[in-house]
């Protein structure tokens, strides 16, 4: 960010401190007004024709742009990758629970990959984890949608399930409230 004598460009758009538009001036006119007014020139969109400058005290400027920064950051999402693990053979109230946390992940927004682990002789009747997966998709099929059909990795079979959009949900929870 360029200020006061670091500024080149011959002609500016100005903008005062309350962003009412001076017009384009020149850099040394410019640079006289903000001195008048006890403040800086500030570039503020240097790639326009001609560049954008505003007369404002740097030092708070600075700070309200840094301040800004934090929110956005505050704002944003990180989407993460949640593990939900079962076996072929994983009881109902166990599978319930799994069903649970599964749920809140994605209303959480974030991805969840469920994984079912075979072991030893299970290998031979990989469609028992196959129906289990199907049935925990099944499940969350209100609020989610299969990435990619379930894979199986040697001794795991996965498949990621990603949050449906928000207002798809709402608007489903609200079809079913009015039918009831």
């Amino acid at each position: 960010m360029k200020v006061n004598k670091q500024i080149r460009a011959p002609r500016l758009r100005v903008i005062d401190k309350e962003g009412n538009q001076l017009g384009i001036l020149t850099l040394f006119d410019a640079l006289a007004r903000a001195e008048e007014m006890g403040l800086d020139l500030v570039e503020i969109a240097p790639s326009a024709t001609p560049p954008v400058c505003k007369i404002v005290d740097f030092g708070k400027y600075r700070y309200q742009q840094t301040k800004k920064e934090k929110e956005s950051k505050k704002a944003q999402h990180q989407v993460k990758l949640k593990e939900v693990k079962v076996k072929p053979h994983t009881d109902e109230h166990d599978l319930q629970t799994k069903l649970r946390h599964a749920k809140r992940f994605l209303l959480e927004g974030n991805k969840v990959k469920i994984t079912c682990v075979f072991r030893g002789r299970e290998m031979f009747h990989p469609e028992f984890g196959q129906a289990l997966i199907n049935r925990i998709c099944d499940n969350l099929s209100e609020i989610s949608t299969i990435e990619a059909p379930p894979k199986l990795f040697g001794k795991i079979l996965a498949v990621v399930i990603v949050p449906k959009a928000k207002k798809k949900i709402n608007k489903d929870s609200h079809a079913k409230n009015e039918a009831s």
